[in-house]
């Protein structure tokens, strides 16, 4: 995501936001955010048709643009009302997440000591929960235009 739209997303000014990551460079590394060259910048800004021609409308500075890990790092070091409800939100996600990752291997333990316990016939019934608690796999999903004729 663009520094601009993180602002937004955030409540702070896009100033704010460029300032609170120049004071904590170290906790943004080239995996969480990257600026654009100058020829992706200008390819940004020729997609909107509107553009404003008053004074001061436009960036003098190139944007940065923040992967899910820096906007994560970004909701941590802001201190906006939104930033702290949005890095909250996303603590407790994580939290839920490993509590259904736990859960999902203690049903496993039961399901094997289970198997153990009874005869074959029931094999097929342990297959098919097995095959219900295995998540499906999911496909990079390929961004861009598709250009092969069908």
């Amino acid at each position: 995501m663009l520094d601009s739209d993180l602002a937004d997303l955030y409540g702070v000014e896009t100033k704010r936001l460029n300032e609170a990551v120049k004071r904590n460079s170290e906790r943004f590394p080239t995996d969480f955010m990257f600026k654009l060259t100058e020829e992706e910048s200008q390819s940004l800004r020729s997609q909107f048709a509107t553009l404003e021609t008053s004074r001061g409308k436009h960036k003098k500075y190139l944007p940065y643009v923040f992967t899910e890990y820096g906007a994560l790092m970004l909701a941590n070091t802001l201190k906006s009302e939104r930033a702290v409800q949005a890095s909250i939100a996303i603590v407790r996600a994580f939290v839920q997440l490993r509590e259904t990752l736990t859960t999902n291997k203690e049903l496993a333990k039961k399901l094997n000591e289970l198997e153990k316990k009874y005869n074959k016939q029931f094999v097929v019934v342990f297959n098919a929960i097995r095959q219900l608690m295995t998540p499906p796999k999911e496909r990079p999903r390929k961004i861009g235009f598709n250009t092969e004729e069908v």
